[in-house]
């Protein structure tokens, strides 16, 4: 049994936000270095925390941060506490732009379908994220992205389903590959490739029936599924 079916219960309209967080983290973690270091981790966006339960359940994580805007800190903790990991996962209320933690305090920073709600502007991962994590430490993100820039009727198709400013999130494996390197220049190494999952996380959405899943269904099917994918970004610290 993969480690994702474990969380089958999760694959729910209360508990998932978008495409099956679950399994992009899963992949996320399995296709990174073999050297990668967990001890302590910060899950940045972790919405509902349960990428951070996963985190400490599939991982040597010792400690995992999970830090969010969007869920008060107060029902994540009472979620995680009814989990038994109050003693592993400490859950933190605020804004990944303005983080409170100390610089270098980070063996692994790992982000899930959120980080490019507020990275793709320059400057945000170098000044606002690289910081946290030590030398030696790991940034490794999951979003949402593009196979290659939508043109004429699609991009229409595109633009319509993403509304507005969102569309502007959307990148190509190029994009964040330059965007990163630019950033970084020499003081990372950096890895930027495409997600295998995209169908099965979209799939685990789509039945859960929610209002939003029964919306994106409705567009992929009609070909948008063609030009979607999912970016993963593997940033080492040297």
């Amino acid at each position: 049994m993969s480690r994702c079916e474990k969380y089958r219960q999760y694959f729910t309209r209360d508990c998932l936000m978008g495409p099956n967080s679950f399994r992009l983290l899963d992949e996320l973690i399995r296709r990174a270095p073999e050297s990668s270091c967990y001890n302590r981790t910060l899950d940045l966006g972790c919405g509902m925390a349960l990428t951070s339960v996963f985190m400490a359940n599939e991982t040597p994580a010792k400690q995992v941060y999970a830090f969010d805007l969007w869920v008060s800190a107060t029902d994540n903790y009472e979620r995680i506490r009814s989990l038994g990991l109050e003693d592993r996962i400490v859950p933190i209320h605020g804004d990944a732009t303005d983080m409170p933690f100390a610089h270098g305090f980070f063996d692994a920073i790992v982000s899930v379908d959120s980080y490019h709600y507020f990275g793709c502007k320059k400057g945000v991962f170098a000044e606002k994220i690289l910081p946290f994590v030590h030398k030696g430490g790991q940034v490794m993100i999951a979003v949402p992205g593009l196979k290659e820039e939508p043109k004429g009727e699609m991009k229409d198709l595109f633009e319509t389903w993403a509304e507005g400013d969102d569309a502007l999130c959307f990148r190509t494996v190029q994009w964040w590959q330059e965007l990163l390197e630019e950033e970084c220049g020499d003081q990372c190494g950096i890895t930027v490739t495409e997600g295998e999952c995209c169908d099965e996380a979209w799939e685990d959405w789509f039945n859960t029936g929610h209002p939003f899943a029964v919306r994106d269904r409705e567009f992929l099917s009609k070909g948008l599924n063609r030009i979607l994918n999912f970016v993963y970004m593997y940033v080492q610290r040297r």
